[in-house]
């Protein structure tokens, strides 16, 4: 119907120009009748249509074979070989991509603040802890003056959690607990994560809370990193036995705090018998 159309216009057009200038219908050729010349019109037309076919086929193929190439030169060169090609064309050797498995573990800065070391015998063996000042100065200044006190000798592990960290802090002497309650600690910068056996003081939400009580981390607690809980040390020796603390109470006793720390071990041992305590906590003295 497209094609009959364009037929019926070219040949109205042609029958106006040739009257005007009273010449045949096309210039050079004369027709005998109608059908003739339709038929005439109709050879044309089918020849246009037919090289305008193949003129549209002809830019579709150049147009596939030009976006072929470019996907082939992409696609088909490794990644490595790509990220690598200017190093190779520059006679510079190529860049070797470094992962965690590969890297080389960074250097330990040096400590200002020499370390220091206590040993706690338990009633279920003994553990070391080391204390790093240079981690949480005024953390360690004041456990050193705590260990060095007795404060933490007959200690009860009050609040044990697996998974999580095991907690100590309270004395058996009241008049002590009521001494460090009102002699806060200020608090300071968390440098070091909290990562399984490292050491820390429990705090409250409020700032500047920490005092005496202290927790070991089970596991990462990626979540006290950023809640200002600063490590100040870590078990160097005897985390087995850290794990074997009796964690069958659970979060009992935390809300408990106040009555262990006007009630001492009395308390403890009627209602929750079956806690582990610290019979002895002193400093390590430096081999010379």
């Amino acid at each position: 119907m497209k094609l009959f159309r364009l037929g019926e216009l070219r040949f109205a057009e042609t029958v106006k120009k040739g009257r005007k200038q009273g010449k045949p219908f096309s210039e050079g050729v004369e027709f005998d009748t109608l059908a003739n010349l339709e038929r005439y019109f109709r050879s044309n037309i089918q020849r246009e249509e037919i090289m305008n076919s193949v003129y549209r086929v002809s830019l579709g193929l150049v147009a596939a074979f030009l976006i072929s190439g470019c996907m082939t030169s992409q696609s088909e060169t490794p990644l490595e070989t790509r990220s690598t090609t200017s190093n190779e064309s520059s006679g510079e050797p190529a860049v070797q991509l470094v992962s965690a498995e590969t890297e080389p573990p960074a250097e330990p800065e040096a400590e200002k603040t020499p370390t220091y070391k206590v040993k706690f015998e338990t009633t279920e063996g003994d553990f070391v802890v080391e204390v790093h000042p240079d981690w949480s100065p005024l953390g360690a200044e004041r456990f050193k003056e705590l260990v060095t006190s007795g404060f933490y000798n007959d200690c009860a592990f009050f609040r044990v959690v697996d998974g999580f960290m095991v907690q100590f802090g309270i004395s058996n002497d009241a008049e002590a607990n009521e001494k460090y309650r009102s002699k806060p600690i200020l608090d300071e910068p968390v440098k070091k994560p909290n990562t399984r056996g490292r050491i820390t003081y429990g705090k409250s939400g409020l700032p500047n809370s920490r005092t005496t009580q202290v927790f070991i981390n089970y596991k990462h607690n990626v979540h006290l990193n950023g809640s200002g809980f600063a490590p100040f040390g870590e078990v160097i020796s005897g985390m087995d036995v850290v794990d074997k603390l009796y964690s069958g109470y659970g979060e009992q006793t935390t809300r408990l705090q106040g009555r262990i720390a006007t009630e001492g071990n009395a308390f403890l041992k009627e209602k929750f018998p079956k806690l582990d305590y610290i019979k002895k906590a002193t400093l390590v003295e430096a081999k010379e």
